[in-house]
């Protein structure tokens, strides 16, 4: 969703610099991008590793970058101040077993840095995980089925407010899932959680 024309040139009227993650509802970009990594005759050499070893899982992060985009620029001329593609593969093991995802990005910044593109999209995959982990703690998330027509976008729109409101109200010291269970049992709290009074 955040890879957007209009985010882009959002950040180009900040004089902001951006990384965006590519997804497949691009168009032919995300394919551009992908198939650019994914063959022998373009691909870039590694950019930069970088390995982790917490809790029994282990993960190697590459990250690979190029500013040799001339013909990519010619391909998609709306996507202003484009600078740069980054393929990040995180190849993860735990309990035995191996996973392997590559993910694509564009951005603004020169891909003479490939560490600090990493960094930044390290970042972002922290803010939305955390993002996901509290949803799914607080509001059991994961385990909502809700399909039927827009049902799960407004339920999600909805549980989006409900944390908002739960992170505005600070006389409480406890945990957003303690909150949403005292909002629920508790008329007065639940008033000043919505009220802000």
């Amino acid at each position: 969703m955040g890879c957007q024309t209009a985010v882009a040139q959002h950040m180009i009227e900040q004089k902001a610099d951006g990384v965006l993650s590519l997804k497949g509802h691009q168009g032919t970009l995300h394919n551009d991008v992908k198939l650019f990594f994914e063959s022998e005759n373009t691909c870039p050499t590694v950019g930069y590793e970088s390995f982790d070893g917490e809790h029994g899982r282990y993960e190697k992060r590459t990250v690979r970058a190029s500013s040799d985009i001339e013909w990519l620029k010619k391909a998609h001329p709306k996507w202003e101040k484009l600078t740069s593609i980054v393929a990040v593969t995180a190849k993860r093991e735990c309990k035995g077993k191996v996973t392997e995802e590559t993910r694509y990005f564009i951005s603004s910044l020169d891909a003479t840095d490939p560490k600090r593109l990493g960094q930044i999209v390290r970042a972002h995959w922290g803010i939305e995980n955390n993002l996901h982990w509290v949803l799914d703690d607080a509001f059991d998330e994961d385990k909502q089925r809700t399909r039927v027509g827009n049902s799960d976008a407004n339920m999600a729109i909805v549980r989006h407010i409900a944390l908002n409101l739960l992170k505005t109200e600070k006389s409480s010291k406890m945990g957003m899932k303690t909150k949403c269970l005292k909002a629920g049992w508790d008329e007065n709290y639940w008033l000043k959680v919505i009220l802000g009074v």
